[in-house]
């Protein structure tokens, strides 16, 4: 009896079916484009060295060498578009040829093994030839820390007598008193400001988890705020907090060039970002006696087993600070006397 003839399922429909699940299920733009960018290098890698265009034919041998490619490889050395590599020019990049980090690298066995589940959930195969296939292990460094005069000497630095610069003044102060994110921070109305209750609604179309959360500042960057306001209502009419003189929208690149600028010109030696607010926010918080789970409710965690496998780098010299708050001993002397 004759065989029946499978179907030829080739690689770039099926993902374009996985992509199109993505939009169907609402992800975020930037989940699936990344989604995309690391499906399309592993696809091609696998048509180049492999010459298999089916997906059915795709095995664990061919998953595990693409694996140790990407991880010997240096960064932007293969690319999913010729095209697109001759006009963007990736060997002009400052990290062109370096390392691929373990975090990267770990990210990209998690896209193949999400791709390869929905086609096994599909019937599209049978079994995902990633099953087996280990995330590498990442030893932890710690989070960068900004200390209070390095912070401080970093806002001095800034003329807030331009409009950008006390624009961007305001954004870092605000980040080091809530803790958002600088996208959430960037995407504010002014009506998600309460300036009686000093707090904010992060609207759901602009936190990372999708659902409302608010978080709340303090009097001083209650009259911060309102002086930033004043100042750019004069100039500028939008229901953006913070916007250009064009009246759009800050992009986050353009936030992150200004401030390591500033950080420059403050002469901090470290590697500070605006990420790295948000890290020492949650450490402050800590430090000064904040609950865990407060702090995983502030931050918009998932849960609190992703806010304390985050922050588990306090310092010994932190802990040592602080000791002398919470000694028993040095707390029943006190109520002795």
């Amino acid at each position: 009896m004759r065989r029946k003839k499978q179907t030829s399922l080739l690689i770039d429909d099926v993902l374009e079916d996985f992509i199109n699940s993505c939009i169907d299920r609402d992800l975020r733009i930037k989940t699936i484009e990344y989604y995309e960018s690391t499906l399309k290098l592993f696809c091609r890698y696998i048509e180049d060295v492999f010459k298999v265009t089916d997906i059915k034919f795709i095995t664990k041998t061919m998953c595990k060498d693409y694996v140790i490619y990407t991880k010997e490889r240096g960064k932007y050395t293969f690319v999913s578009d010729s095209i697109k590599a001759e006009t963007n020019i990736p060997k002009n990049r400052n990290d062109y040829g370096k390392k691929v980090g373990v975090a990267t690298l770990n990210n990209y066995i998690r896209n193949l093994k999400v791709f390869f589940n929905y086609l096994v959930d599909k019937k599209v195969i049978k079994v995902s030839p990633m099953d087996g296939i280990k995330m590498f292990k990442n030893n932890r460094i710690p989070k960068s820390q900004i200390t209070t005069e390095e912070y401080n000497r970093l806002i001095r630095y800034l003329d807030t007598t331009k409009f950008h610069e006390f624009r961007d003044y305001t954004i870092i102060q605000l980040l080091m008193d809530t803790g958002m994110r600088i996208g959430e921070c960037l995407a504010l109305k002014v009506d998600d400001i309460d300036l009686n209750y000093r707090s904010i609604l992060l609207r759901q179309e602009i936190t990372k988890g999708r659902k409302d959360r608010y978080v709340f500042y303090s009097y001083i960057m209650s009259k911060m705020l309102k002086r930033w306001l004043q100042y750019k209502d004069r100039y500028v009419e939008t229901d953006l907090l913070f916007c250009t003189k064009g009246h759009n929208q800050l992009a986050i690149s353009n936030f992150e060039s200004n401030f390591q600028k500033y950080v420059k010109r403050a002469k901090i030696d470290k590697h500070i970002t605006a990420h790295v607010l948000r890290n020492n926010y949650a450490r402050r918080f800590l430090l000064a006696g904040g609950s865990i789970f407060e702090l995983s409710k502030l931050l918009g965690h998932s849960s609190v087993l992703v806010t304390e496998k985050a922050y588990a780098d306090i310092t010994v010299e932190d802990i040592r600070k602080n000791y002398q708050r919470y000694s028993p001993l040095e707390n029943m002397n006190k109520q002795r006397h």
